[in-house]
C-alpha cells in the first residue's frame, strides 16, 4: 500500500500523528532548555605557580620553562602561552578543538599528573602549582552589593551569606565572590623599644608563629576512656596577641608584646582586585548555571531566593544586577521566536496569496505541524532553544515547504487533470518520494561541514546542522503523509477536471514557456551571458566587505584602560574612577561596572577574562539602547584622550562569536628580547601609518625601573647580616612582611609584621633604616651592609607561546569607521611580512585572521566529502553522471545573486555568510533534482525530448517559484539581526538568482549535455 494511500485511508491514525505533532510541539516548546548563545566549551586551563622575590626572567627560566616542557608532553595540547612576571608564572594551556566536555575532564586530570611530576624539580621558593580548569565557567548573573555606609567586611558577611544561600538553588550551579578584600592582622613593631629591650624581631615571628600553630599533643587513656589533649594558648581574639609574652629567656622582667608593637585588623594596603559599581566600593556575587537547563527559569527561581532573602538584608545595602542572563537570554528567545511567527505568518500568506486559499491553508498547516514537531525531536535530543537553533528554524522554512509544494501542487494538478484524490495522491507521492528524499538529504548534507566541524566555530554553530536535519527529514515525512491526508479532508470533487484541460493555460506559464524557447534556440549564447556575467561577479566579490562575526547588539560594551607597566593599581582604581564618575553624568548611561587589577568573572561565553596585571583597569558600560553606543564611545575615546593621555585605551562591543585579545595580531618569534622589542617598534610604526588601525599596543608592554640594592657581602659575614634578612627588612618598612596566621572563625587572616608610620622612611632616607645585627646583639644602620641602591631597567612581563619567547604587537579597526578588521589587515599585512627578520626570528598572524582560518579550514575539511556524497546521490537518482554534471554547473553561478546582495546592502562576507552560501548550494541542487525527475517522468511518458524539457520546466515553475519565494520572504525578520544578516543576505539573492538559473540555465544545459534538438 501506499504511504498517501494508507495515510488517507487510515484517518485515525493520521488524526494522531496530526495532534502529536500539534499538541507534543506546545508542549516540548516549553520544556526547552534556553540559551543566549549556543554553548561551547572554552578547552583552556591555567597553571599559576608562585615564586616570590624572582625576577620575570628567573621566573621564565627557572618555573616558566620547566613547567611547559612538562605540559607540551601532553598529545591533546594545541598550544602553551605563558606570561612570566616578577614573583609570578601563569600558563595557559589550550587543547585541540576536537576535544568536547566529557573528554575535558581526563585531560585535566593528565594535566595535573605532569605537573605534580616536575614540580619537585622546580627551585627552592617556589608556590604550590595551581591547575585551574574552571577557566572556561561563565556566571549568568553577575550582581553588585553595595553599601556607602558600610565597611568591606559588613558587605562581605552579606555577600558570604548571599553565596551560601544562592548555591542551593535548584539549577545553580557555582557561586562566587569577586573583588574580596584580604583583611590582615598588623602587628607595627618599634624597633626603637627593641633595640632598647634587646629583644631580636626574629624571635617575635617565632613565638607568634608557633604560640597561635595548631599541633596534635596526643591523647591518654583513664579508666577505658580515651581523652585528646590540646593545648591552650591560641589567640581568641587580637587582644590575646598583645599579651603575648616576648621577654628573651631567662629574663626576669616580664614583657608583652603590646609593649612594643601595636596590633589591629585592617584590609590589604595594597589590594589585588578591585570592584565597583557606579561608583561605589562593591562586591560582586557571580553565579553559573548547571548545564542543561531553562536559564530563564533558573533566573526566576534566583530571584524568588532573593526576594526570601530580604530580611536579611540591611538597611541602605543595593543588589543590582550587572549582568542578567535569564534577561538577556528571555528577550533574545523571545525576539527570535517573534520572528520565527513572522516568517511562519510570511510564508503562509504568500502561500495563501499564490497557491489558492485551500492549498495555501494545507501547506502552512503542515509547515506549522512541521516546526512543532521539530521541536519534539530537539527536546529529545537536548538541543536548546538559543540564537543559532532558532535562526535554523527561520533559514529551513522556506525548504521546510518545499516538500510540501511539490506534493500539494502535483496532487491538484493532476486533480484538475480529471483523477481522483486517491488516485492523484498515490501516483504524485509514488513519483517524488524517493527524489524528494534524495533532494532533501542533498539540501542536509551542504550544511553537514557545519554539524561535522571540530572548531570551536563548528561547535558554535553546530546546532544549525541538527535543527535543519531533523527539520527537513520531518518535513519530507509530513509532505508524504499530512498533505494527502489534509488534501482528502480541505480538496472537493469540484476540483476534478477534465484530463483534457490544460492546467498550464495561465499567461505566466505561456510567457516563461516562450522566454525558454527562445534560449533553447540560443543555448550557447546564454551560456555565454551567465559566464560573462559569473566573471563580473567574481571581480565584484572582491569589492565585498571580509568579516568574521559580527558584534552583538546588547546595549553593553567595555572600556579596557591600560596604564603603563608598574603603576601601582591604587593609582589605576583612582585614575579610573575619574572616567567612571564621567560617564555616570550621562543620561543614556545606565551603569558602569569597574574591575581593577584584573577581568571580570566570564559571564558571556565570548566574554575574554584578563589575567592579573596592576595596570589594568576596565568599565563595563550599560546604555538605554544599542543606537546610544557609538556616539558615547565616540565621546569616550576623546575624554581618554583630553584627560587621561597616559591610558591606552580600547573600546570593545560584546562579540557574538570566539573573541581574540585584538582583531589583528602579528607574533614576532625569537630567543632575544631586543630585537624582538625592535621588530615590535618597526611593526608599531607601520601601524600608526595606518589610519584605519587603533589600539596598536605590544602584549610585553614597557619597560620598567627596579631598585637594586647593593649587598655587601664582607660586612654582612662580619655583622651576621644574611641577603635574606636585608630582604626582610626592606619588605617589613615598605610593605610589611608575613610572619604567621591569625584563625578568626573560617577566616585565615595573615599576620604582618612592619615598623609603625612613625619609624618607616621614605626611599631617599634608607640608609636611617635599623636592621638587627646578631653578632653585635643591636640595630646598626643598613648602609653598614648595603653600599647603595640604583636603578635599573627591567622586562616586566616575557611571554612565551609554545616554549618559544614571543612578543605579540596588537591592533584593531576603529569600530567607529565603517571598515572591519579584514579590511585593515590587508593592507597592513605587506608591509610588516616586509620587515626583514634575523637567524632564528619569525613572523605569525594570530587574531581574527588566525581564528576565521582556523575555522574555515575545519569547515573545508568537511566540504569535499559532504560534496562527494551530494555528487554521488545526485548521480544515483538519475542513474547518469551527465544529468548530474547538470546541476553542479549552476552551484558556481550562484556567485551572481550573492555579489549583488552584499554590494547592494552593505554586508560583509564572514563566517556565516560562508554557511548560507554552502546551504545555497544544497538548495539549488535540490530545485534541480525535483526539475529533472519530471523530465525523466515526461519522457517515460513518451514524449519527444524537446517537449518534455518544455513541459517538465513549466509544470516545475510554481514547486520552484514558491519555495524560493517562501524561502526569500521568510529570510525577511533575519535581515534585522545582526549575527544573520549576512546569512540572510546571501541567500535570499542568491536564491532569488538561483530560481533563474533551475528554470531557465538548468534545461538549457540539458539540452546541451544531452544533444536535445533545438525546438
Amino acid at each position: 500500500m501506499n504511504i498517501a494511500q494508507y495515510s488517507m485511508e487510515r484517518k485515525t491514525t493520521s488524526w494522531m500523528l496530526f495532534l502529536i505533532l500539534l499538541i507534543g510541539g506546545l508542549i516540548a516548546l516549553t520544556q526547552l532548555g534556553r540559551l543566549e548563545d549556543p554553548k561551547f566549551t572554552i578547552k583552556q586551563a591555567m597553571v599559576i605557580t608562585p615564586y616570590s622575590g624572582a625576577s620575570a626572567q628567573q621566573v621564565e627560566e627557572e618555573v616558566t620553562y620547566r613547567l611547559e616542557d612538562a605540559i607540551q608532553e601532553l598529545s591533546y595540547v594545541d598550544n602553551v602561552r605563558s606570561i612570566s612576571k616578577p614573583g609570578l608564572s601563569q600558563i595557559t594551556v589550550e587543547m585541540k578543538s576536537i576535544y568536547r566536555t566529557e573528554q575535558l575532564d581526563q585531560i585535566w586530570d593528565e594535566l595535573r599528573r605532569k605537573i605534580n611530576d616536575v614540580k619537585n624539580q622546580l627551585p627552592p621558593g617556589t608556590g604550590e602549582p595551581i591547575v585551574r580548569d574552571d577557566f572556561g565557567d561563565v556566571y549568568g548573573v553577575m550582581m553588585a552589593i553595595t553599601g556607602p555606609d558600610y565597611s568591606y567586611k559588613d558587605i562581605e558577611r552579606y555577600a558570604d551569606f548571599l553565596r551560601r544561600e544562592l548555591v542551593l538553588v535548584d539549577g545553580v550551579g557555582k557561586v562566587k565572590l569577586a573583588g574580596e578584600q584580604q583583611e590582615q592582622v598588623v602587628v607595627e613593631v618599634s624597633r626603637t623599644r627593641l633595640a632598647n629591650l634587646g629583644i631580636s624581631p626574629k624571635r617575635i615571628a617565632g613565638l607568634l608563629q608557633t604560640q597561635n600553630a595548631v599541633a596534635d599533643a596526643g591523647r591518654v587513656t583513664i579508666n577505658e576512656e580515651a581523652l585528646r589533649i590540646a593545648t591552650s594558648g591560641e589567640f581568641a581574639n587580637v587582644e590575646d596577641m598583645s599579651k603575648l609574652v616576648i621577654s628573651n629567656p631567662g629574663a626576669e622582667e616580664r614583657i608583652y608584646l603590646r609593649d612594643v608593637a601595636t596590633i589591629y585588623r585592617e584590609a590589604k594596603e595594597i589590594p589585588s582586585h578591585v570592584v565597583r559599581y557606579n561608583g561605589q566600593a562593591a562586591l560582586w556575587v557571580a553565579v553559573s548555571f548547571s548545564d542543561n537547563v531553562n536559564v530563564v527559569e533558573v533566573g526566576q527561581r534566583i530571584q524568588k531566593r532573593l526576594d526570601e532573602l530580604s530580611y536579611a538584608q540591611p538597611i541602605g545595602m543595593s543588589v543590582d544586577r550587572i549582568y542578567d542572563q535569564p534577561h538577556e537570554v528571555e528577550n533574545s528567545v523571545d525576539d527570535f521566536l517573534l520572528n520565527l511567527v513572522e516568517a511562519v505568518a510570511i510564508v503562509i500568506i504568500a502561500l495563501l496569496l499564490t497557491m489558492g486559499f485551500r492549498s495555501g491553508l494545507l501547506i502552512g498547516t503542515v509547515l506549522l505541524l512541521t516546526v512543532l514537531g521539530t521541536f519534539i525531536f530537539m527536546y529529545l535530543a537536548n538541543i536548546n532553544l538559543q540564537r543559532v537553533s532558532l535562526g535554523a528554524l527561520i533559514i529551513s522554512l522556506g525548504m521546510l515547504v518545499d516538500n510540501a509544494i511539490v506534493i500539494a501542487d502535483g496532487i491538484m494538478v493532476a486533480m484538475r487533470k480529471g483523477k481522483s484524490k486517491v488516485d492523484a495522491a498515490v501516483s504524485v507521492v509514488r513519483q517524488n518520494q524517493w527524489p524528494l528524499l534524495g533532494a532533501t538529504v542533498i539540501g542536509i548534507i551542504a550544511f553537514a561541514p557545519i554539524g561535522l566541524s571540530s572548531d570551536a566555530t563548528g561547535e558554535f554553530a553546530g546546532s544549525l546542522f541538527w535543527v535543519l536535519l531533523i527539520s527537513l527529514l520531518l518535513s519530507w515525512f509530513t509532505a508524504l503523509t499530512l498533505i494527502p491526508f489534509l488534501a482528502d479532508r480541505l480538496y472537493s470533487a469540484k476540483d476534478i477536471g477534465d484530463e483534457k484541460n490544460d492546467a498550464f493555460s495561465h499567461p505566466v506559464y505561456k510567457g516563461y514557456k516562450a522566454v525558454l524557447s527562445t534560449c533553447l534556440r540560443h543555448r550557447i549564447i546564454s551560456m555565454v551571458v551567465m559566464l560573462a556575467l559569473l566573471v563580473a561577479a567574481v571581480l565584484g566579490f572582491g569589492q565585498a566587505k571580509q568579516s568574521f562575526f559580527p558584534p552583538s547588539t546588547t546595549p553593553l560594551f567595555y572600556v579596557d584602560l591600560w596604564y603603563p607597566q608598574g603603576t601601582d593599581i591604587r593609582h589605576t582604581e583612582t585614575d579610573s574612577k575619574r572616567l567612571e564618575d564621567y560617564l555616570l553624568e550621562k543620561p543614556v548611561v545606565t551603569s558602569v561596572a569597574t574591575t581593577v587589577g584584573r577581568g571580570a568573572p566570564r559571564f558571556t561565553l565570548t566574554y575574554l577574562v584578563e589575567k592579573s596585571y596592576e595596570s589594568y583597569a576596565q568599565l563595563l558600560v550599560r546604555v538605554e539602547d544599542k543606537e546610544a553606543m557609538e556616539p558615547l564611545m565616540r565621546d569616550i575615546r576623546e575624554r581618554i584622550r583630553s584627560e587621561h593621555p597616559d591610558v591606552e585605551d580600547k573600546l570593545i562591543r560584546v562579540e557574538i562569536g570566539p573573541a581574540t585579545p585584538a582583531k589583528i595580531e602579528a607574533r614576532f618569534s625569537g630567543p632575544d628580547i631586543e630585537v624582538l622589542r625592535q621588530l615590535s617598534k618597526k611593526a608599531q610604526a607601520l601601524l600608526d601609518r595606518d589610519e584605519g588601525a587603533v589600539n596598536i599596543r605590544s602584549d610585553w608592554r614597557n619597560q620598567t625601573k627596579l631598585l637594586r640594592p647593593e649587598y655587601d657581602e664582607a660586612a654582612g659575614r662580619r655583622a651576621g647580616i644574611t641577603k635574606e634578612d636585608v630582604n626582610n627588612l626592606l619588605r617589613a618598612n615598605f610593605v610589611g612582611r608575613r610572619i604567621g596566621v591569625y584563625r578568626d572563625g573560617t577566616d585565615l587572616l595573615p599576620i604582618i609584621q612592619r615598623a609603625p608610620e612613625s619609624e618607616r622612611v621614605d626611599l631617599n632616607n634608607w640608609q636611617e633604616l635599623q636592621i638587627y645585627s646578631p653578632v653585635f646583639d643591636r640595630f646598626v644602620p643598613l648602609a653598614q651592609v648595603v653600599r647603595s641602591i640604583g636603578v635599573k631597567w627591567e622586562d616586566p612581563l616575557i611571554l612565551r607561546r609554545d616554549r618559544k619567547r614571543t612578543l605579540t604587537v596588537m591592533a584593531d579597526h576603529d569600530l567607529l569607521r565603517d571598515e572591519t578588521a579584514a579590511q585593515v589587515f590587508e593592507r597592513v599585512k605587506p608591509q610588516i611580512e616586509a620587515i626583514e627578520l634575523p637567524l632564528g626570528y619569525e613572523l605569525n598572524w594570530g587574531g581574527e585572521h588566525e581564528v576565521s582560518g582556523d575555522a574555515e579550514k575545519a569547515l573545508f575539511n568537511a566540504l569535499p566529502f559532504g560534496f562527494l556524497v551530494m555528487f554521488i546521490i545526485t548521480v544515483l537518482l538519475f542513474n547518469s553522471i551527465r544529468q548530474a554534471a547538470v546541476l553542479w554547473t549552476t552551484v558556481p553561478l550562484s556567485i551572481i545573486g550573492v555579489t549583488v546582495g552584499l554590494l547592494l546592502l552593505d554586508k560583509p562576507f564572514g563566517f556565516m555568510a560562508l554557511l548560507g552560501f554552502l546551504s545555497l548550494s544544497g538548495m539549488l541542487i535540490k530545485n534541480g533534482v525535483v526539475l529533472l525527475e519530471q523530465v525523466n517522468a515526461e519522457l517515460d511518458a513518451g514524449k519527444e525530448a524537446t517537449q518534455a524539457l518544455s513541459d517538465a520546466a513549466v509544470s516545475r515553475v510554481r514547486p520552484v517559484g514558491m519555495a524560493a519565494a517562501t524561502t526569500i520572504l521568510g529570510m525577511i525578520p533575519l535581515l534585522f539581526d545582526d549575527f544573520f544578516a549576512s546569512m540572510a543576505t546571501v541567500i535570499m539573492f542568491g536564491l532569488g538568482f538561483a530560481t533563474v538559473l533551475t528554470l531557465f540555465v538548468v534545461p538549457v544545459m540539458y539540452a546541451i549535455v544531452q544533444r536535445v534538438p533545438r525546438p
